[in-house]
């Protein structure tokens, strides 16, 4: 398995908070790093929250108090016989630098390297490490205010970045996340038909809702889910469709 020379840089990228971005950032990192066989390089730039940086120190402290994922550690690390993946701090404008700097200097350079961006299009630096990506996924949820602050967030990134010469950017998808099975399809038909009708490119994948993706491992758990440190256990991540959403994402990203 070969990805190209230069690493794809990709980013879940939204307007709207609390949407799954950071989330899916350390459930895509870690599938592809500790189960697909990437390398994989994460850059927390979502000052000064830096989500995915204490999401890291909270797994560690877990994995030290939870005999059931030190063994999937322990295990996972004699198997594959590589290091977790490194999350770097950083800001927006400095973002494509430093990612660079360390690329350059890797002994094993990364396939792909993911950025965890400000909810804004106001940070400082974000439109032109935005123009860096490779791909962007922006999570949307049936709510109204959502959908169109996503729409407003994907049409200025077309209107300003793509059409840029010096934009790498080779796709921008929206994909549904937190899908109620609870509620009509026909309001999911309604947002998906309006959403196609604009130009915008929607996965056809749907990520159901789950509590797994606002729970982090705990003391007493037997099985990861959510973890920079391990990849998410394979019968949780059939039960939102994050299966059926990986294999989506790797064809989008030319990497199956």
């Amino acid at each position: 398995m070969k990805t190209k020379d230069q690493p794809l840089f990709i980013a879940f990228s939204s307007q709207k908070g609390g949407v799954g971005k950071s989330t899916f950032t350390a459930l895509v990192a870690s599938t592809l790093h500790y189960r697909l066989g990437y390398q994989v390089a994460v850059f927390d730039c979502d000052f000064p929250q830096h989500s995915l940086t204490k999401m890291r120190d909270r797994d560690l402290k877990t994995v030290m108090e939870n005999e059931a994922f030190k063994r999937l550690a322990q295990k996972q690390f004699m198997t594959l016989n590589k290091k977790a993946y490194p999350i770097f701090n950083c800001r927006a404008e400095t973002a494509i630098q430093e990612a660079s700097h360390f690329i350059a200097s890797s002994v094993v350079p990364p396939d792909v390297v993911f950025f965890d961006l400000p909810g804004t299009v106001n940070t400082a630096g974000i439109l032109k490490t935005l123009m860096n990506m490779h791909y962007i996924f922006s999570p949307i949820t049936a709510d109204r205010v959502v959908v169109e602050s996503t729409l407003s967030f994907t049409q200025a990134l077309s209107d300003i970045v793509m059409k840029n010469e010096e934009s790498n950017i080779k796709d921008i998808r929206l994909f549904w996340n937190e899908v109620d099975r609870r509620e009509k399809s026909s309001l999911y038909d309604f947002y998906t038909n309006f959403i196609e009708g604009l130009g915008f490119s929607l996965m056809k994948s749907h990520i159901k809702d789950s509590k797994r993706f606002r729970k982090e491992g705990e003391a007493m758990e037997s099985t990861a889910f959510r973890s920079t440190l391990l990849p998410p256990d394979l019968r949780l991540m059939k039960t939102c469709h994050l299966d059926l959403f990986m294999e989506e994402f790797l064809t989008i990203l030319k990497l199956q």
